[in-house]
């Protein structure tokens, strides 16, 4: 992340992604996606390193339940560096920082806290409502 960027808030006070906004939604991606990359290199390394063949049965059940649930973490983890790629594709195609639903600007509030948002506050709530609503049936 540049350091320019690095202090640099977006505000509301300004043009809603102006280019300072969108450099510093990208490089707040960019640096999600590499600390992602990083840790993923690093389970896989710790994969490797640990033996499977434990002597004893509940140490073997044990350090398996471990891997399968780390294994599982890593998986949401590459789904969610594709939500990245989405997201800075947004950018370079003007979109992003807009709802999908209704096309008004999504908070930036929320796209700080959650940068690979695509819905606004409230679209996102109605369409958790609707899963509920279907869930619950």
């Amino acid at each position: 992340m540049s350091v320019a960027v690095k202090t640099y808030k977006p505000s509301d006070k300004e043009e809603f992604m102006n280019p300072r906004q969108l450099a510093y939604f990208r490089d707040k991606l960019n640096a999600w996606k590499d600390e992602i990359k990083r840790e993923s290199a690093e389970t896989l390394e710790t994969l490797q390193e640990h033996n499977l063949n434990h002597p004893d049965v509940s140490d073997r059940a044990s350090s398996e339940s471990d891997r399968s649930i780390e294994l599982r973490a890593r998986d949401r983890q590459r789904k969610l560096v594709a939500k990245i790629d989405q997201a800075l594709a947004r950018i370079e195609e003007g979109t992003y920082g807009y709802c999908e639903d209704t096309g008004e600007p999504i908070s930036l509030q929320r796209l700080d806290a959650r940068p690979i948002a695509t819905l606004s506050l409230e679209a996102q709530e109605r369409h958790e409502r609707r899963e509920k609503v279907y869930r619950d049936d």
